[in-house]
């Protein structure tokens, strides 16, 4: 069935989705979301790295870790206020505001922690301020990535909505790979000494550059042409006086989608624990439970997150072809299998070996990370789409991401062995393979629909509108 396309009304300045101005849209989410995730990952890597030593230095290795991981926590909690809030003004005033707004105060928080006097100079202080930061951060990303999926999926067209939006999604890979890169060239070039001692604050003030170069690409794209299109006819029903009465965005979500909010969450959770656990963990296990060189951990992980990047738009583009369910479903059944695998070739101590545990559990992540942008998308109504995916999103990253380092090195700590780990990440992927499971296919779906928040909170959230049917 040819796909529909969203009209272009008059009134909308965007354009047309599927015409050139697309590669435009996806290069300035997929740079700025790649800063925002370098910001974010760089924090992660330096928690299992140094701040344990210098934010936290009168704990023992794994304790201090666990202290470090617990303000990386921090940031996670923020997040699901940073999507209400974002998620409000994004349904309001538009998508392109609120997120160059939030690449500045992501920016902004990095840069500063590049400056921060460590616990020796300033004691306790120390990680108050560090945790401030990570609040900020935390808020920023909330917002960040409901925006940066939505102005791709809402320029693009509905055949290839899966490949278009899984752009941005490449961000997470794209700014995990140039946090560990940095932290890996400067741990290649300089002494163990000299990195805690000053080297690792470049990195922090890198991104200084980094978001300047982000805003200026951003602030060029257009804003999404269906929120200008619904935002259109709201002014017009307001201004003939038979516009309904509206609640705030996030009050209509809970009240008319929340299953679509429920799926969004059950869909990320397995996802967002073992890429945390691929990318973050691994770094303690390797460092601190194996006692080797973090270069060996940084460079798996790197190379790792290369192949990770260039996999995920063609998972986004399979799920096209195939359908968002059975291309996550690949991801998810498989990570349950792997994540016994993993540790397995980890404890090998091997370069080479490590390298492949991780890139073929990010192979798996990809699978269902890829769909996940057009999968979210497409459960929620255009007035209340960004409030929608970014409450499911980020309420999902409290339960997941956020605790799976914490967990999986209290689990380490108490059991001394990574089986208890593999365990964990299994549980949660084989929630997520149930989420999904029972969801309904939403590929093909037009986002210009407004049946699709009705069929959305029928059923399985993600139940395919009735002018398309169901394609499971």
């Amino acid at each position: 069935m040819a796909a529909a396309t969203p009209r272009a009304s008059g009134k909308n300045p965007g354009k047309a989705p599927g015409t050139p101005g697309i590669a435009r849209i996806i290069s300035a989410s997929l740079i700025g979301t790649t800063i925002e995730w370098y910001d974010f990952f760089l924090y992660g890597s330096a928690a299992a790295l140094v701040f344990n030593t210098l934010f936290f230095p009168d704990s023992d290795p794994l304790v201090g870790t666990l202290l470090s991981f617990l303000t990386y926590a921090v940031g996670f909690a923020a997040r699901p206020l940073g999507g209400v809030v974002f998620g409000h003004y994004g349904d309001k005033i538009g998508r392109k505001k609120l997120l160059v707004l939030s690449l500045m105060m992501m920016g902004g928080a990095t840069f500063a922690m590049g400056l921060l006097p460590t616990h020796a100079t300033l004691g306790v202080g120390a990680p108050i301020l560090l945790t401030v930061l990570r609040l900020i951060q935390g808020f920023a990303l909330g917002g960040e990535w409901g925006g940066a999926v939505l102005i791709v999926s809402e320029h693009g067209d509905d055949k290839n909505r899966g490949f278009w939006a899984s752009w941005p999604q490449a961000g997470a890979p794209g700014g995990n790979l140039l946090a560990t890169g940095v932290l890996a060239l400067l741990a290649a070039v300089q002494s163990d000494e000299a990195f805690l001692a000053w080297g690792w604050r470049i990195p922090f003030l890198l991104s200084g550059v980094l978001v300047i170069i982000g805003l200026w690409i951003r602030v060029s794209v257009s804003e999404s042409p269906l929120f200008l299109e619904a935002q259109a006819k709201a002014e017009a029903g307001a201004a003939s006086g038979q516009a309904a009465e509206q609640d705030a965005p996030v009050v209509e979500v809970f009240r008319h989608n929340w299953r679509g909010v429920l799926t969004a969450i059950g869909t990320r959770l397995g996802e967002n624990v073992s890429y945390y656990i691929l990318t973050a963990f691994v770094l303690v296990y390797v460092t601190v439970h194996l006692e080797l060189p973090k270069s060996t951990a940084l460079n798996a992980v790197l190379i790792g997150s290369a192949v990770h990047f260039v996999t995920i738009p063609l998972w986004g583009a399979l799920s096209d072809r195939i359908g968002r369910r059975p291309v996550t479903l690949i991801g998810s059944i498989g990570m349950a299998l792997w994540a016994f695998a993993f540790f397995a070739l980890v404890d090998s101590e091997s370069f080479a070996v490590i390298t492949l545990a991780v890139t073929v559990g990010l192979l798996f992540h990809g699978a269902m990370y890829g769909p996940q942008a057009a999968f979210i998308s497409e459960m929620f109504d255009t007035k209340v789409r960004y409030s929608g995916a970014s409450m499911g999103s980020q309420l999902a990253s409290i339960i997941g991401g956020a605790l799976a380092p914490i967990i999986a090195v209290e689990l380490l700590k108490d059991f001394d062995s990574a089986v208890p780990v593999s365990l964990y990440v299994c549980v949660t992927v084989v929630i997520t393979t149930l989420t999904v499971l029972v969801a309904k296919e939403t590929r093909g779906r037009s986002l210009s629909s407004p049946a699709e928040q009705r069929s959305a909170s029928e059923g399985a959230a993600g139940t395919a509108s009735a002018t398309i049917g169901s394609r499971t």
